[in-house]
């Protein structure tokens, strides 16, 4: 049975393609049509897919939407009714847009897949709820036969925060917190605080947040959020606008913290820092409550996160050593992109009640590496096209070249086998570098990725190796977890270096790995498994008998403000418009000296 799930229409849309349960394909419209969180209907993603199993749209079963618009409309009435008469330029402003387009979204949905298939058979459409889309994405690619299915977002049509119980095929609701109380919610309204853009720089944030002090916790926790001893809490709506106005935060907010938002682009201050830090603090204190209360409540060892709180990985990072739950698998696409997976287990596993198959060895999501793919031929062809210079290698000496070349110190492309699907590049669709060096971290952000100097990088590492560098016996193969470096790798800061306040401690080298090891002494960690990723496992390998050192600095193949690259040409252009010096799409490498000017 095919089901083709699909989420668009607020951020990030994008297609997923099972069948009898086993995911075939998913990707992000973003990568297609190059336009960040693209929002629209996901139409090449769609396309896709379908090339990818060989289908039509008129082949599929089912075709399944992740969220129920009806509902959110609901959501909206009712609020505006709730804080009547405030809000009324807000709801002006929103009323034409969802009269018009969200209300009719069935219809809009309908069209956008008769242009694919004029026959398209309107009954084969089916809806899930938003957090039931989460869930399903979380608990039926995990390996567990029964677990916790922990659901925190910023809102989906009421829930903030779910809880479900997975068991089998089965998804059972068991509490929830509603809106406008919502934990994404209250850290979208400092990531806006903070100058950051909202569904975007959430993860620019927890960035900044080591090089703060946690000064306005108890503020926070005194005037914006209850917190209850199992987790639940309320927020003060008296402080916030995002129910009625255009806005995050208000002039009360403001008033509260002696200030308004920053600018965007402008300068970062100690300020900004230690907000950062503070609600970052306050989100783990929730998330840890709430998991504690939950196992003590339901006595189940095994918990699945899935929802844009879940890509928190410091908190996931403070969870996975409380040792709270004995295991914990969370959605690589936690965000949006993942309801679209989700939504299509859902049909199959609960509508059309299909038996469940567990994969206990490892998981469902084949390394999340659920992308189109390239072969050589193709390759070729379309390096020819864009005139560029390459050589033609075989599998050892491809290793051999790209190894030496992250050990001279030189920053490469990594462009191999099937694009990942979520928001972490996994060594498919990477920038690699030396984690040795000092100086990779600022030439890798300021000179490559053109992004903020504070942003950290996280080590893909080898499996096998983990525990020699990080305070890590487990897995962490999608980038999840944010877990301390071993103390015996640290480094001992100098009196001058000690000193050092702000941004400026970027440049301290905090261990033996400091490309890869933050502020805070922490990093974000990829464990690399040789059976879903074997190439990049052989040239990490092959990086560790040249060093010494088994893992590489890896952070996703892109510029800021551009989604990660999709196709040959997406990283030729990136690789051309950057200080990048090696390229390797395949089989083939590209010198940036042999390449012409224009």
């Amino acid at each position: 049975m095919w089901i083709l799930g699909i989420s668009a229409y607020y951020h990030d849309s994008a297609a997923a393609l099972t069948n009898d349960g086993r995911i075939v394909a998913a990707a992000q419209e973003e990568r297609f049509c190059r336009e960040k969180n693209y929002a629209g209907f996901p139409q090449q993603a769609i396309q896709y897919c379908l090339a990818e199993a060989g289908l039509t749209l008129d082949e599929i079963d089912n075709v399944v939407f992740y969220d129920k618009p009806f509902l959110k409309f609901e959501r909206l009435l009712e609020t505006y009714h709730a804080f009547a008469p405030m809000g009324f330029r807000s709801f002006v402003t929103a009323m034409p847009l969802w009269l018009k387009e969200k209300l009719f979204q069935k219809r809009q949905l309908i069209q956008a897949l008769q242009t694919l298939a004029p026959q398209f058979a309107v009954e084969k459409l089916l809806f899930s709820e938003h957090h039931l889309s989460h869930a399903a994405s979380a608990f039926y690619p995990s390996p567990f036969e029964k677990a916790l299915i922990l659901v925190m977002d910023g809102v989906g049509e009421w829930s903030t925060t779910s809880v479900m119980l997975g068991d089998g095929r089965t998804i059972t609701p068991l509490k929830e917190i509603h809106f406008p109380h919502s934990l994404g919610l209250l850290y979208s309204a400092f990531t806006y605080f903070t100058g950051f853009k909202v569904n975007a720089g959430e993860y620019k944030l927890m960035g900044l947040a080591p090089y703060g002090e946690p000064v306005y916790a108890d503020l926070i926790r005194e005037h914006l959020i209850d917190i209850r001893d199992d987790g639940s809490f309320r927020l003060d709506m008296r402080y916030f606008n995002y129910c009625t106005g255009l806005t995050m935060t208000n002039r009360r907010f403001e008033r509260l913290f002696g200030r308004g938002p920053r600018a965007p682009e402008s300068e970062i201050t100690q300020m900004d820092m230690d907000l950062a830090c503070s609600i970052q603090v306050v989100t783990e204190e929730v998330i840890l409550k709430l998991a504690r209360a939950l196992r003590h409540e339901y006595g189940i060892e095994n918990l699945c996160m899935a929802g844009g709180v879940a890509l928190n990985s410091v908190a996931n990072g403070r969870l996975l050593q409380s040792k709270v739950f004995e295991n914990i698998w969370i959605q690589p696409a936690a965000g949006d992109a993942g309801g679209a997976l989700g939504a299509a287990l859902a049909v199959y596993h609960l509508h059309h009640q299909r038996p469940r198959t567990v994969a206990h060895e490892t998981d469902g999501m084949q390394g999340a590496l659920l992308g189109p793919s390239f072969d050589d031929a193709a390759i070729m062809k379309r390096l020819d096209d864009l005139g560029a210079c390459y050589q033609t290698l075989d599998e050892e000496t491809l290793i051999e070249q790209a190894a030496q070349a992250l050990a001279d110190g030189k920053v490469i492309g990594w462009f191999q086998g099937r694009m990942e699907f979520g928001p972490r590049a996994l060594g498919a669709r990477s920038i690699l570098g030396d984690p040795r060096s000092a100086q990779t971290q600022a030439v890798m952000n300021l000179k490559i990725k053109f992004r903020e100097s504070f942003r950290p990088f996280a080590p893909s590492v080898l499996r096998e190796d983990v525990a020699e560098y990080f305070e890590l016996t487990g897995d962490s193969p999608y980038m999840l977890h944010v877990t301390p470096v071993r103390r015996s790798r640290w480094r001992q800061a100098s009196e001058e270096e000690r000193a050092i306040t702000g941004l400026a401690q970027v440049n301290i080298a905090r261990s033996d790995i400091p490309a890869v090891t933050h502020v805070d002494h922490s990093a974000r960690i990829q464990t690399v498994h040789a059976e879903t990723s074997p190439r990049y496992h052989r040239l990490i390998q092959r990086f560790k008998a040249l060093t010494g050192y088994g893992l590489v600095v890896n952070t996703s193949f892109n510029v800021r403000g551009e989604p990660i690259v999709c196709t040959p040409e997406d990283a030729y252009r990136c690789f051309q418009k950057t200080t990048m010096d090696e390229l390797y799409i395949e089989g083939m490498r590209l010198l940036k000296s042999d390449q012409h000017p224009s």
